[in-house]
């Protein structure tokens, strides 16, 4: 508290009971000097603290009062509190003051809560008759009695009270209250300033900013405590410097050039330099800048990134390192695939012989003992062989150079042919190996069959491996379509077996590399561990997911969901080309096994037969004679070999001495493995007999024959329906080097009628396209590769030349390339459509005659055959003779010819292939190996193109390392193509080399590998 020390009136004495106002003139006077006095108050204090005593004093001798307070707001008990008092000079009022500073006072209450809750001034003539005044008797006793108040405003917000008394009753004066309203206003607004300078400067001072106010003339005016703790310079050492002079001397020209900009009246942002620190070292500061061009100054602020920058070098440096690791790293990887690429290559090249020439040897006249020598010498060698191609796959899925193909294949057929592969091997540890296929999932779907036959194979093959009792299922399904899916055909896969299981704690390492459940399993069943892990590779290439549940002792569940695209082919696939004659057959299914019971009736209901199932032959006896006097006779039967207590032999054995029976169709499911004496199962009835697992393809063409139906394993692809000749003959130019696919084509289109000219390279088509007085071509066939002008070369030419004619030939590409992009880089080339080697037959016809009549050919009228459109072909395969006759169009005496003119070609181009190796030219190895490939492509040697595929690599990369081996490989595979030939009676094998059928039948198959 305070109190005056000077005033107007003199010593302290009775007041008279009223006093009357002084004239207008005198009250206009004081009212100006009031706000005079307290303006001048305001001004000359640095707060309201300060302030207040002045204020009050101020206010006391200009208006003649005797006493004054300044009540504050404690905001958080909601009360007024008296923070100053003012007294006249020579005057006391002890109690009063004792009083004032002991109350408190809510909204309302006494003079101070009066003017708090109306936020107004208030008058009161005497205090000792206010009935709202709480003080009342003490100011009675201290002759106190006119008093008033008026509250200090802040935006219509009270923030104070300040109330004066006189020892006389006054009158209350309407002007003088509205001066004080003003003053009110005016303390408030002082408040307001004080405030936000205060805030200012607790933000200034506490920053953990360097802040600062610089002049344009170079110098410092202002800075905050935060440059003594960043820099340590003092203020007055920062203040009495050009600020120049603390910046690092490599930064004070980019730095000068910054304040240049900010003189010119424009902002600066993230501008960095370096300033030093009064030790020495070196701190990098991060500004922001803004000038006030009016009064020559800078508003700065700056922040410490020294750590951040020291953070960003640690980090270059270390992202340079990872980038050197990460360099050195691929280099490692791809040195370790090629390693790995030509260490298998190797190892297969002489295992390859090793197969072959094993697999002659079995075939002549052996000892047992040799037979069984031999024998194990190709299991062994399989085995190994399946151990390369294992980490070769794996190699590659590492180095991320695997791509899946894309291709219309037959799902069904495709997982059939998967197990069946494997029914040898579950066939000798007697297990039923069964697969079921949901009568919802489409027919054909768009993938890569290869790579599914191969996940599947890994996964069953572990299956049957580690199952030594009851059954290996495959179950396939069709998943709904994800949220948000690009109409994509969802299917899952699962496959259970009764197997020795697999531990709880070892699921999540079954997928890891090199990795097994236990040592133990390896040691027992043997196996790289690679085989599952290159599954769920793929299974992610195909955008899966691959997983397992397992119960120790009772059996695994693996499941793995892929996503293909949808068929353009009709999806309802065999039941839609189901002949009628079939629908409504009663078929009896007998077999001891539940579950392929059920997969043998899901078949034959869904081609809308009637099957009935029993379990037992004598069940099944029972059930046929029943129903043979009435209209529910059965029309065929469907039985397993092997079931016990009586087992399907006796079944055909009791059918056929029953006069009612024996006529049934009787089908004889039978295990892999068992030879069948045809005489025995005509003698016992027996129509047809398949080995299990039984394919939807194979169960549906052997009852088919049975019933005189034409087989529908072609129906189920859509073709191209074609005319026997075309609408309108064409003139057509082909250009192809190899002489067998230039018969082919101009074979096939002669027959549609058309007139073919044939030439050998690229410059020749040009030269013919040229001739003066040259009729008119429809359509020029271009092969890409060839000798002294390739196909794009020629194209460019002929392009360049109808800018002047202003005529257009369309120009069909024939290649063999069939790698993504090959069809754009034709496109791009100025050809109008892309076919690829091997030559499908109608696609060459629908692509060519669909040149005929376009004034602007469409580029995509044509199916597209690229590398996502080819069928994959099993590159084992010695001579795929049904595709290679389609191609002909079903001619065989084209493909005698053709095979012959392969054959004269091929031997010259062996000995092509083999000079340059012998001279170590790459770039001729390369040239005559892809010509060999086309030709032996076209007559249909899918491992010898093979083969001639793996020479052409070798002149690609120019490393013959190796390529003696592999020259060997398509000699061999060469002369196995000569060897089917002969067995197909497409050309006439020599006489000593003449041989019963049996032994071209039973020639092996290449072993489909499994993991």
């Amino acid at each position: 508290m305070s109190r005056g020390t000077v005033g107007r009136f003199g010593a302290a004495g009775p007041a008279p009971p009223y006093t009357q106002p002084v004239a207008d003139d005198l009250l206009d006077k004081h009212r100006l000097t009031v706000e005079h006095a307290t303006a001048h108050a305001l001004v000359s204090a640095a707060s309201l603290d300060e302030a207040a005593p002045r204020v009050l004093e101020a206010i006391c001798e200009s208006l003649g009062w005797e006493h004054g307070a300044y009540w504050t707001i404690d905001p958080s008990a909601e009360l007024l509190r008296c923070a100053n008092i003012w007294t006249l000079a020579g005057l006391a009022f002890p109690e009063f003051d004792s009083a004032s500073c002991a109350a408190t006072f809510p909204r309302g209450q006494g003079l101070p809560g009066r003017v708090w809750a109306s936020g107004h001034p208030a008058w009161i003539p005497d205090v000792t008759k206010d009935a709202n005044f709480p003080r009342a008797p003490v100011a009675t006793r201290e002759g106190l009695h006119a008093a008033l108040g008026f509250p200090v405003l802040l935006r219509g917000e009270v923030q104070g009270v300040l109330e004066f008394f006189s020892r006389e009753i006054r009158k209350p004066d309407e002007r003088l209250l509205s001066t004080l309203t003003t003053v009110g206003n005016q303390i408030g607004m002082f408040l307001d300033r004080r405030r936000a300078q205060e805030e200012l400067d607790r933000f200034f001072d506490v920053s953990l900013d360097m802040l600062c106010i610089a002049g344009f003339d170079g110098y410092f005016k202002r800075v905050n405590p935060a440059w003594h703790r960043i820099l340590g310079y003092t203020e007055q050492e920062l203040l009495g410097r050009p600020y120049i002079d603390f910046v690092h001397p490599d930064d004070r020209h980019a730095t000068g050039a910054q304040a240049k900009t900010l003189s010119d009246g424009r902002e600066v942002i993230m501008f960095e330099n370096r300033y030093r620190h009064k030790d020495g070292t070196i701190r990098w500061l991060l500004w922001t800048s803004a000038p006030i061009p009016a009064k020559q100054i800078i508003y700065g602020a700056a922040r410490d990134i020294t750590e951040r920058k020291e953070a960003e070098e640690t980090l270059g440096t270390l992202v340079r390192e990872l980038e050197l690791s990460k360099s050195r790293a691929e280099d490692a990887t791809a040195a370790k695939s090629a390693f790995l690429a030509n260490m298998s290559h190797e190892i297969q090249t002489p295992l390859t012989a090793i197969l072959g020439m094993t697999s002659l040897a079995l075939d002549t006249r052996l000892t047992s003992e040799q037979k069984d020598y031999l024998t194990t010498v190709r299991s062994s060698a399989e085995a190994l062989l399946d151990v390369v191609n294992d980490v070769l796959d794996f190699s590659k899925i590492e180095a991320q150079r695997l791509d899946l193909e894309s291709t219309e294949f037959d799902i069904r057929e495709t997982v059939g042919d998967g197990v069946a592969l494997l029914a040898h091997r579950a066939a000798e540890k007697g297990l039923e190996l069964l697969f079921d296929i949901a009568g919802d999932v489409p027919a054909t779907v768009v993938g890569d069959p290869g790579r599914l036959r191969q996940v599947l194979l890994n996964i069953v093959g572990n299956a049957v491996k580690f199952t030594s009792k009851g059954e290996v299922v495959v179950h396939v399904t069709l998943e709904p379509e994800p949220v948000g899916d690009d109409g994509r055909v969802w299917l899952n896969f699962a496959v259970s077996d009764s197997g020795i299981g697999i531990p709880q704690d070892k699921l999540a390492h079954v997928f890891e590399a090199f990795t097994q459940a236990d040592t133990s399993t390896t040691r027992r069943y043997g196996g790289t561990g690679l085989g599952l892990a290159i599954a769920r590779r793929l299974v992610e290439l195909m955008d899966g997911r691959l997983s397992v549940t397992s119960e120790e002792g009772r059996g695994s569940t693996f499941q793995f969901t892929a996503g293909f695209q949808p068929s353009a082919i009709d999806g309802e696939g065999v039941r839609a080309a189901q002949p009628r004659e079939l629908e409504g057959l009663r078929v009896l299914v007998v077999d001891d096994h539940a579950t392929n019971r059920r997969i043998l009736v899901e078949m034959l209901a869904g081609w809308r037969m009637k099957p009935v199932a029993v379990a037992d032959a004598l069940s099944a006896l029972k059930e046929l004679q029943k129903a043979s006097p009435t209209l529910r006779r059965y029309h065929a039967v469907i039985s397993d070999c092997q079931m016990p207590e009586v087992d399907g032999y006796t079944l055909a054995k009791w059918i056929k001495h029953d006069d009612r029976l024996r006529q049934t169709p009787f089908v004889m499911l039978t295990s892999l493995g068992r030879p069948e004496d045809p005489a025995r199962l005509r003698r016992l009835g027996i129509s047809k007999y398949l080995t299990k697992p039984v394919k939807h393809s194979d169960l549906f063409d052997a009852l088919a024959s049975l019933f005189t139906v034409a087989p529908t394993r072609e129906t189920r692809r859509a073709k191209p329906t074609l005319a026997a000749r075309a609408r309108r003959p064409l003139r057509i130019l082909v250009a192809e080097d190899q002489a067998v696919n230039r018969r082919l084509v101009t074979t096939i289109l002669e027959k549609r009628g058309h007139t073919i000219v044939q030439v050998e390279d690229g410059k020749q088509a040009c030269d013919v396209l040229a001739a003066p007085g040259a009729k008119r071509f429809d359509v020029v066939v271009m092969d890409l590769q060839m000798p002294e002008m390739g196909g794009l070369e020629a194209t460019q030419v002929i392009r360049q030349r109808e800018v002047a004619t202003g005529r257009h030939v369309p120009i069909v590409a024939l290649t063999a390339h069939a790698m993504k992009g090959d069809r754009d880089r034709c496109l791009a080339g100025g050809m109008d459509e892309y076919l690829s080697k091997p030559i499908d037959t109608p696609l060459l016809i629908a692509t060519v005659e669909g040149m005929d009549d376009r004034s602007h050919p469409a580029r995509a009228t044509a199916p597209e055959r690229d590398a996502t459109t080819m069928t994959r072909h099993d590159s084992h395969a010695v001579f795929d003779e049904s595709a290679t006759l389609r191609r002909t169009g079903g001619d065989r005496q084209l493909l005698k010819e053709l095979v012959a003119l392969y054959r004269a070609d091929a031997k010259v181009t062996l000995r092509q292939i083999a000079k340059a190796l012998s001279a170590r030219n790459a770039e001729a190895l390369r040239v005559a190996a892809h010509t060999l490939k086309g030709s032996v492509a076209t007559v249909g040697g899918t491992s010898a193109r093979h083969a001639a595929a793996t020479l052409e690599d070798f002149g690609k990369t120019g490393s013959l390392d190796g390529a003696d081996s592999a020259l060997a490989v398509l000699r061999m595979e060469l002369s196995k193509l000569d060897q089917a030939f002969v067995a197909a009676r497409l050309v006439q094998g020599a006489r000593r080399a003449k041989a019963p059928r049996r032994d071209t039948a039973r020639r092996p198959k290449t072993r489909t590998r499994s993991r």
